[in-house]
């Protein structure tokens, strides 16, 4: 790759200066960005929603053009030689962009007649690539038929059909859980080594601490661009755990977050993580007696604040909601022995819990482990093949309308009516669950209020950003208040400033007494939970809080291990005991 260093200056595979790009007349997707991605190291781009990261992906890919300003990849200019760019790159779009009713081996020729590869190499490089993205196995399965971790890996086969000297991955780990994106991490580190310059666009601000080059977009900006410790160090002084926490965290989290000095706030397991703002003393009032220390900065906290910090702890949805905190009640969700089997295949076997009101209770576990199916039995979109589930008392068997009428549900999938516009679908989900005259006009209004819907509400929802989508997938499941709410991976690819507004709205509506049941990818959201069932391979392997499930992995290598090493960690001790019976 001698060549192309000299031609860019160095080992710059691309560079950028001065580049603006426009949709929108009043607002740059892109505002005069400069910088350059090098050869041998993976280059992180983060930002929240229409930051411009899948735009500069796309500039770089030569199939879109800059409005002004220049674009070299490879050495070659996007506007001039575009092919001799395509030739040399690897791409991997932010959406599953492969054939869903071809067989992985299907999708593997067809990419390679596409990319142009020659036949009496195929045989070697199918072979190469199917042994390190472990999918072998799988040739003769459709892509439709595969998890989230297996499509990501098969993506990544066909776009290194030609060994690329430059490979964009456009959020490649959305939808994919912890242990396929540290798969999907060691494989692309192994590409570096040869030289290969990656450009990975991410909402796992994990992973972004871990490239050896960040850019931090933000409404077309370039706020940011060097390695992340230099980031992280911004916030260093500034953090701080409040441990010991009399009563519900939830509450004091809400009061930590209107106090002056405190830019942003989560919750920790049974503890509050806090980033003040800079070079001014925080007095922490509402921690009242609660232990207040310091704490080591991460990339995320000071990502949040260069952004301007998170959205508050007021959740106006919260405030609206009628409340159900009633003392001393039976369990609002109860999973007895719930199994379902397709065939001759469990996916869920004997998965037995129950849920309080006015708790969080997450699903977590691997792409396939069964998670999904246990939920879907829970809201009445799957009848099991044993056991029983009950919804605020009704049996799903038997009651199954009456325990629907109590829940809002928010598939992991946008399932609203793309072809309708965000006001068409926010009347069509009011009327299913049963609103009608003032109360269903008072209810609308109020979700077009709260969710910032106003300006968009002639908007068909299929166009809507992700972020935006999700809040109105939120907006239509609260619609009608319900006592219980499913969320299945409901922030998937939102970013980390929409994370935290969607969680506040969520914490503020248990604090109501709403009881709430979640599958997520993100393991700082898994935090959030009062308890947490780990599901692998059909069979709930662990249950606990996040603390509880932290403290069952730590040792003296690692004796604070994240939620992520504690997910991991469980699920390999699982299968090393399942291996050796």
């Amino acid at each position: 790759m001698s060549d192309v260093g000299d031609r860019n200056g160095g080992n710059d595979l691309v560079r950028f200066e001065g580049v603006t790009k426009r949709f929108d007349v009043a607002k740059p997707a892109l505002d005069a960005i400069t910088g350059a991605v090098r050869g041998g190291e993976i280059t992180g781009l983060v930002g929240p929603d229409g930051a411009g990261k899948t735009t500069l992906i796309r500039l770089m890919t030569g199939l879109m053009l800059p409005e002004s300003g220049t674009v070299q990849v490879l050495g070659f200019d996007t506007r001039k030689d575009p092919a001799a760019i395509q030739a040399g790159i690897g791409y991997m779009p932010q959406r599953f962009g492969l054939y869903e009713d071809l067989s992985v081996q299907e999708n593997l020729d067809l990419y390679a007649d596409l990319r142009g590869l020659p036949r009496h190499e195929r045989a070697a490089t199918f072979d190469e690539l199917l042994a390190f993205t472990d999918l072998k196995r799988f040739t003769s399965r459709l892509a439709g038929k595969l998890s989230g971790g297996m499509k990501q890996k098969l993506g990544l086969a066909c776009a290194l059909l030609k060994k690329p000297k430059l490979l964009l991955l456009d959020e490649p780990g959305v939808g994919v859980d912890p242990i396929s994106r540290r798969d999907l991490w060691k494989m692309v580190e192994n590409l570096t080594e040869e030289g290969i310059g990656v450009v990975w666009s991410t909402a796992y601000l994990e992973e972004a601490e871990a490239c050896d080059r960040v850019f931090l977009l933000s409404e077309g900006k370039l706020l940011f661009s060097g390695e992340p410790k230099d980031l992280t160090a911004r916030a260093a002084g500034r953090v701080f755990r409040v441990s010991g926490i009399p009563g519900r965290r939830r509450q004091m989290l809400t009061k930590l977050l209107d106090e002056d000095g405190v830019v942003d706030g989560v919750i920790q397991g049974d503890a509050i993580r806090l980033v003040t703002v800079k070079d001014r003393e925080t007095r922490f009032s509402a921690a009242g007696d609660a232990e207040v220390t310091a704490a080591e900065p991460r990339f995320e906290d000071a990502f949040i604040d260069m952004l301007g910090g998170g959205p508050g702890g007021r959740s106006r949805l919260a405030e609206t909601q009628r409340s159900f905190t009633v003392e001393g009640e039976k369990p609002v969700i109860e999973a007895r022995a719930l199994t379902k089997r397709f065939g001759d295949f469990t996916a869920a076997d004997n998965i037995t819990f129950d849920i309080p009101r006015g708790q969080i209770f997450g699903l977590l576990g691997p792409n396939g482990a069964g998670k999904s199916t246990t939920f879907k039995m829970l809201c009445g979109l799957l009848k099991p093949t044993n056991g029983e589930g009950r919804i605020a008392g009704f049996d799903l068997r038997r009651d199954t309308a009456e325990a629907r009428n109590r829940l809002g549900y928010m598939a992991q999938k946008f399932s609203l009516y793309g072809d309708l516009s965000v006001s068409q679908n926010l009347q069509f989900f009011a009327g299913v669950y049963g609103l009608h005259g003032a109360h269903k006009r008072e209810r609308v209004d109020l979700m077009t209020s709260i969710f910032d819907f106003r300006s968009r509400q002639s908007m068909s929802a299929k166009v809507l950003p992700l972020g935006l989508k999700q809040r109105l997938a939120l907006a239509c499941a609260v619609m009608h208040e319900p006592e219980v709410l499913f969320l299945d991976e409901p922030t998937s690819g939102v970013d980390p400033i929409t994370r935290r507004e969607f969680w506040t709205h969520i914490n503020g509506l248990v604090e109501k007494g709403v009881t709430v049941l979640v599958t997520t990818h993100f393991m700082d959201e898994a935090e959030y939970c009062d308890r947490i069932s780990l599901i692998y391979r059909g069979r709930s392997i662990a249950l606990g809080s996040p603390d509880e499930l932290k403290a069952r992995v730590a040792n003296a290598e690692n004796p604070d291990p994240t939620m992520e090493d504690a997910f991991i960690a469980l699920i390999q001790a699982s299968e090393e005991e399942r291996m050796a019976a």
